[in-house]
């Protein structure tokens, strides 16, 4: 009997090139290293490596190599103010089939396909891809084969879950949602130990019962079947404090109207990228 290989990256012939090793392109590397990808089929091209980036070329990838060939995959990971500028520099590495991976918010496919080429699948993800719990959205071109478009799943995997949609035009929304998601989190639990400072709490205390609050509920609605509509219902009390705070944050100005212009502003400066 012929073993079957877990390795999902085991159809992945090639070069991979990664072009920015910053918080989210190194946090991707990190897991596709994890997940089985060959060291020596990676190149990554940064200007400014970090430290980790750096011993990683001691384990068999190449960093900034003077000399550049078609890859079977490219990944672009840089900041997209600076895609323009950089974009000719990835052009010798990128052929008609090159599968080209965009995570750049607010670039659209039109942008990458004129500045590098090659086949283009535009993502998505978001910080928690640095412990395998990231969530992307990706949207293919038309010239994207199955083949690549599950290359494309592998990659994205390795660092959680994805989901593909057919529009990119909602890709800005998408944006404003998950991929600056996490600062809206994090900002819930930064109040939250502020406000139980308020209250009388001594700051080391709220910070804990804060942030252990944001991210237990976190993974209980991670693992729970139930909507957040019904989780929320049921740690709600009728007349009790839970049902008090929610009264307030429920409001007309509480989070609802507050968190659709937070949205409405993050997805309006998406498509200001965009041009």
């Amino acid at each position: 009997m012929t073993a079957v290989s877990n390795n999902p990256f085991q159809h992945l012939t090639g070069t991979l090139v990664l072009a920015g090793a910053g918080k989210m392109g190194g946090a991707m590397l990190t897991g596709w290293l994890a997940g089985g990808l060959d060291p020596a089929r990676v190149v990554v091209i940064e200007p400014m490596p970090s430290a980790e980036i750096t011993a990683l070329a001691a384990n068999g990838i190449r960093l900034n190599p003077s000399d550049a060939a078609p890859a079977e995959v490219v990944v672009v990971a840089v900041k997209p103010q600076m895609f323009r500028a950089a974009g000719p520099a990835l052009k010798p590495w990128v052929s008609e089939s090159t599968l080209v991976l965009s995570i750049m918010a607010g670039t659209p496919i039109m942008a990458l396909q004129e500045v590098v080429g090659g086949a283009v699948a535009r993502a998505m993800p978001n910080t928690p891809a640095a412990i395998g719990r990231g969530i992307t959205v990706a949207v293919p071109a038309g010239n994207v084969s199955a083949a690549q478009r599950a290359l494309t799943d592998a990659l994205l995997l390795a660092t959680g879950a994805v989901e593909w949609v057919d529009d990119e035009a909602l890709m800005d929304a998408v944006t404003a949602v998950s991929g600056s998601g996490p600062a809206y989190v994090f900002l819930l639990a930064e109040e939250l130990a502020r406000a139980g400072v308020a209250a009388g709490l001594p700051e080391a205390l709220a910070t804990r019962l804060a942030r252990d609050t944001v991210s237990g509920a976190g993974e209980l609605l991670h693992r729970s079947e139930l909507s957040s509509a019904t989780l929320r219902q049921n740690v709600t009390s009728p007349g009790g404090t839970t049902a008090a705070a929610l009264a307030v944050l429920m409001g007309a100005d509480g989070f609802q109207p507050l968190l659709e212009r937070a949205v409405a502003a993050a997805t309006a400066r998406s498509k200001e990228l965009a041009k």
